[in-house]
């Protein structure tokens, strides 16, 4: 049976009453939002949150106070918001619950910006209130009793200001200290998902151009998976088409026994590459010979299949020393393995009559582009263009993916839209593309060197992203070793710590910008201890490390027998950064920017040193409970750089 919602005016005094009115207090409407927490509008969640007024098995009081804590902060206090707006508007009337953090240093710490949207949509309606701030009033005298809750108030034109309860806070950090920071973990609306990343092509090395697909595919994977979603970590490496002809050709010119062959026969590969297609351009019988070796090994002709595979092998062994330094986890599935399904994927496209006879090739025309997508070459061949929509057929349909991201370069997001497109056209996806099945394009920008170029060696060379890994690890021990730490420590952990450094400065430089963003590479920026880097990050974390050794206090003892307190303003902004933990965990996936989790590590670390520098934390009263804000500190931390593929230091 439905239940009457009463609309109270601003006179009624509510069941629940707990927040107060300051009708003093003005602040224009952008200055209590937080950018980051306002972006995620709904993303992940498939359509909006609407609120719908029907049966309720309980009151709505009862509901919100036994909620659980999540994890998700701003999720809970939305949970609050909703009750309260369930009571406050009248029936028949749908709103989206508008929630956001409060930008440091304004009053409260979320803020709930219906009042405004609302009274536009019930004044004239014979409601007693008289604007937003009536409205204001209303819904924060609404909000249902909660523990979560200290106090609220209204502020300008209706904006609800909520402030946590301390002790409850306190409460939450402990418990994620016992259970885990697991617990903390967003639930996304997806159960699978397929990150297609990496990518490099057979016989050329990664070059740092690999770089940004390879660290924010990895980063974006880490975080769906911590968010509870099977990720695919898949390799679309090109190990297919026209320039194995020349390839193998090549190999047999230069090892008639190609059973013989091995990586240091070749050498370089992208030497080896470059010969071959040196002589392609330059040998006509070369360029003949080559051309029909692509119909034979497409054919399926046995010798030709075994060189083909033996440069494939090659090149794998290559790749995995550039993934083990960066300790990136990927599952091949190249051009080839998509190559038996590429014909019966485009007779359905012709089935339904999206392809049509252009200029000799076959080709779907979409609106909006000035160019059709060509699904089948003038000589019968198959492009890129077949090669994807036939992966994203056999994603949809035999992994039975509900989110497929695909991380490449700018430059390919016409490709990407366009045969975005044509799936929709094909019915394969629905036409929202907030709506899942769902796929993205991650575009990233390029690297570049100090002239503002793209990043090269100096012979205008690409760099081997081996070269470079190897430079970053260089670097990083002799800076440790000018420290003398080759005195303190094993030979084995200065080796260790370099290389967790080293490699932690090149990842992190690249994702704490904006992914759309060129980004200039610089060993000494991204290797300094001083400001945003990997560096002064890794370093914090172990000096919190140290502090928690030096105090001589089990750790673990502590969390089960001592209890945490926020008594002090350096205290209180730390714990609430931490519990917000989650919600930029959720929203740096609906977004797709890894930088979002880089500015919440970055600022996590600010707010530590601001309450350390202010309070002592061994021997001081407050020992025990500083001890374990220091722990949740370093464990959020330590999570952070999980999730961004770092290497965690724990002394220095």
């Amino acid at each position: 049976m439905a239940v009457r919602l009463t609309l109270f005016p601003v006179t009624a005094t509510p069941p629940s009453s707990l927040c107060s009115f300051n009708p003093l207090s003005r602040s224009p409407h952008s200055a209590y939002l937080s950018s980051s927490s306002s972006s995620l509008s709904g993303v992940l969640r498939g359509t909006s949150r609407r609120l719908a007024f029907a049966t309720r098995s309980k009151s709505v009081a009862t509901m919100a106070a036994s909620q659980e804590f999540t994890g998700n902060l701003k999720r809970e206090v939305e949970k609050l918001f909703d009750a309260s707006l369930r009571i406050t508007v009248p029936d028949g009337t749908s709103v989206e619950t508008e929630v956001a953090a409060s930008l440091p240093g304004k009053p409260g710490d979320y803020q709930c910006n219906n009042a405004m949207g609302l009274w536009s949509i019930i004044k004239g309606k014979g409601t007693q209130f008289r604007g937003p701030p009536a409205v204001g009033q209303a819904i924060s005298k609404n909000l249902p009793a909660s523990e979560m809750v200290e106090t609220c108030s209204v502020a300008g034109p209706g904006f609800v200001n909520l402030v946590l309860s301390s002790k409850w806070m306190s409460k939450s950090i402990e418990k994620m200290l016992i259970d885990g920071i697991d617990t903390w973990a967003p639930t996304l609306p997806v159960k699978r998902a397929v990150v297609d990343f990496s990518s490099p092509n057979i016989a050329k090395e990664m070059h740092v151009g690999h770089l940004r697909s390879t660290i924010i595919g990895d980063t974006l994977a880490r975080m769906l998976e911590y968010s509870k979603v099977e990720v695919f970590r898949r390799n679309h490496v090109g190990d297919w088409g026209t320039q194995f002809g020349m390839l193998i050709e090549y190999l047999f010119e230069k090892f008639p026994d190609t059973e013989s062959v091995t990586e240091t026969a070749i050498g370089d590969l992208q030497t080896f590459y470059k010969k071959s297609k040196t002589k392609f351009d330059e040998d006509p019988d070369f360029k003949e010979k080559a051309q029909k070796a692509v119909v034979r090994l497409q054919g399926g002709d046995p010798i030709y299949r075994k060189a083909w595979a033996k440069i494939c092998e090659i090149s794998r062994t290559e790749f995995a020393k550039v993934y083990q330094r960066l300790k990136v986890e990927l599952e091949e599935k190249g051009e080839s393995f998509y190559n038996p399904y590429i014909a019966n994927v485009i007779g359905e496209l012709d089935s339904k009559g999206l392809i049509e006879e252009s200029e000799g090739a076959r080709v779907i025309f979409l609106e909006g582009f000035n160019i059709p997508l060509m699904v089948v070459k003038s000589d019968g061949g198959f492009n890129y263009a077949s090669t994807d929509l036939t992966a994203l057929w056999y994603r949809l349909n035999e992994e039975k993916a509900e989110w497929i991201v695909y991380v490449t370069d700018v430059g390919q997001q016409q490709h990407f839209n366009m045969f975005f497109k044509a799936a929709r056209k094909a019915g394969w996806l629905p036409d929202s593309d907030k709506t899942y099945p769902r796929v993205d394009h991650v575009g990233f920008g390029l690297v570049l060197g100090d002239d503002g170029k793209r990043f090269r060696t100096r012979s205008s060379d690409v760099v081997r992203l081996v070269d470079l890994l190897d430079e970053a690890k260089t670097r990083s021990k002799t800076a440790l070793i000018e420290r003398g730490k080759d005195k303190e420590w094993t030979p084995e952990e200065l080796d260790q710590t370099a290389e967790a450094v080293g490699y932690g400065a090149v990842k992190y430089a690249d994702l704490k910008n904006n992914r759309l963003t060129n980004y200039t590479f610089n060993f000494d920026q991204m290797l300094s201890d001083k400001g945003n880097t990997a560096v002064y990050l890794l370093y914090a974390h172990a000096r919190i490390c140290s502090i928690i050794r030096k105090s001589g206090k089990d750790i673990d003892k502590l969390k089960k027998t001592e209890k945490l307190a926020l008594d002090h303003p350096e205290e209180r902004a730390l714990g609430l950064h931490l519990l917000r933990f989650a919600e930029t965990v959720e929203e740096a996936c609906s977004n797709l920017l890894p930088n979002v989790l880089c500015h919440y590590l970055y600022d996590l670390s600010e707010r530590y040193t601001s309450f350390y520098s202010i309070h002592q934390v061994i021997g001081s009263p407050e020992e025990a409970s500083r001890l374990l804000l220091c722990e949740a500190t370093a464990v959020v931390m330590r999570k952070c750089f999980h999730l961004l593929g770092i290497t965690p230091v724990y002394k220095i």
